[in-house]
C-alpha cells in the first residue's frame, strides 16, 4: 500500500511538472503574465522601448551589456538572453514580477535592476543582430518582447 501511494505521488508530481513545462514554454505565456500585476518600473521601461523602437528601427545605437550587468544576472541565476529559452524567460518574468511586487524594498530593487539589464540586452539583441544570426539564439528574447510589447500599450 505504501508503495502505491509513493507511486502515485510520484506520477502526479511527474505530471504536475509536464504540464508547468508546457505552460511557461508556451510562447503566449508572455501576454498572459502581463495582463496582472505588472509593476509600473516594468510598464515605464517598456514604453521606453517600444517608443525607440517606432522611432529608431533597427537603426538605433544600442551598447552591450557590462560585466557588471552580466554578474548581476549571473548573481541571480539568470543566463544571458541569448542563452535563454521561452521557459525559462517567462519563469523568470513571473519571478520578476512576484519580487517587484514583495513588499521587501531590496528584493523590488532587485526585480527592477534585473529588468532592465533584460531590457539592455533585448535592445542588443535586436537593433544590433541581422535576422540570419538570430536563428542561432534560443527563443527567449521573443517571449520578453512580447511581454514588454503587451505591457507597453
Amino acid at each position: 500500500m505504501s508503495k502505491n501511494n509513493s507511486m502515485d505521488y510520484y506520477q502526479a508530481t511527474l505530471k504536475k511538472t509536464t504540464n508547468d513545462y508546457d505552460y511557461y514554454n508556451n510562447l503566449n505565456t508572455s501576454l498572459v503574465l502581463a495582463k496582472t500585476h505588472v509593476p509600473l518600473k516594468h510598464k515605464q521601461l517598456a514604453s521606453n522601448y517600444v517608443l525607440i523602437k517606432k522611432i529608431f528601427g533597427a537603426s538605433a545605437a544600442t551598447i552591450p551589456i557590462t560585466n557588471a550587468d552580466r554578474a548581476t544576472l549571473a548573481r541571480h541565476g539568470f543566463l544571458p538572453l541569448e542563452n535563454s529559452t521561452i521557459f525559462q524567460i517567462n519563469r523568470q518574468i513571473e519571478q520578476l514580477k512576484n519580487w517587484a511586487n514583495s513588499g521587501d524594498i531590496l528584493l523590488s530593487a532587485y526585480a527592477n535592476e534585473l529588468f532592465e539589464v533584460r531590457i539592455k540586452e533585448l535592445k542588443f539583441l535586436r537593433f544590433s543582430f541581422s535576422t540570419d544570426r538570430r536563428s542561432e539564439f534560443n527563443d527567449g528574447f521573443k517571449a520578453l518582447e512580447k511581454y514588454i510589447e503587451y505591457i507597453a500599450k
